[in-house]
């Protein structure tokens, strides 16, 4: 796992040479914030689609989704005080306001290459964007059939397929296998 790690930090470091120097606590504490607000948003989304999911099917899980995603996000990014804030971002999104923005598109077609390439993520990515000022990344892996209903093979249901087109003519989020990179949450914490 050590030499993964490396792999990405070097990527990382080769694509983003930065010349803020980080001492290894601030790393840390970095982290620590980008874990805990990736969890809570995680938490809090997921808890609310699985919810949906039972109660109504792919169909209200879906209307949760687009009508309520983005203001959860929202409400976790207040949550976290003026020096956080955090976004989830994808290279295939269905909302375009979760296109990544400048760097971010960089690491994640960094993480996609190395899926592409059989090297296992990092559990997490720290870029130094500059004095003081970080973005912890926390990539989404497609790993629950749950997941697939809307960003798989959506021809498989036809009223789903239909509502996703119709509300996002230009989605980009489909077509997924099991495994996939799906995109990060990404967490910016003023330090």
């Amino acid at each position: 796992m050590k030499k993964i790690l490396l792999t990405t930090t070097l990527l990382a470091t080769a694509l983003f040479a930065n010349p803020y120097e980080s001492t290894p606590e601030e790393i840390a504490a970095v982290k620590a914030t980008g874990q805990k607000t990736a969890a809570a948003l995680l938490k809090s989304l997921g808890g609310n689609l699985q919810k949906h999911l039972k109660s109504g099917g792919p169909m209200e899980a879906f209307g949760f989704c687009s009508d309520h995603a983005y203001t959860l996000t929202e409400v976790i990014d207040q949550s976290m005080g003026s020096d956080v804030s955090v976004k989830r971002i994808s290279l295939q999104y269905r909302n375009p306001a979760n296109a990544p923005q400048g760097s971010e598109k960089a690491i994640l077609e960094s993480l996609q290459t190395l899926q592409a390439n059989g090297v296992v993520l990092p559990e997490d990515v720290v870029e130094v964007v500059g004095d003081g000022v970080y973005k912890y990344y926390k990539p989404l892996l497609i790993n629950k059939a749950a997941c697939l209903k809307c960003h798989g093979d959506i021809d498989k249901l036809p009223e789903l397929a239909k509502a996703i087109r119709e509300r996002y003519p230009e989605d980009k989020a489909t077509g997924y296998r099991m495994n996939d990179l799906r995109g990060a949450v990404v967490v910016t914490v003023k330090h």
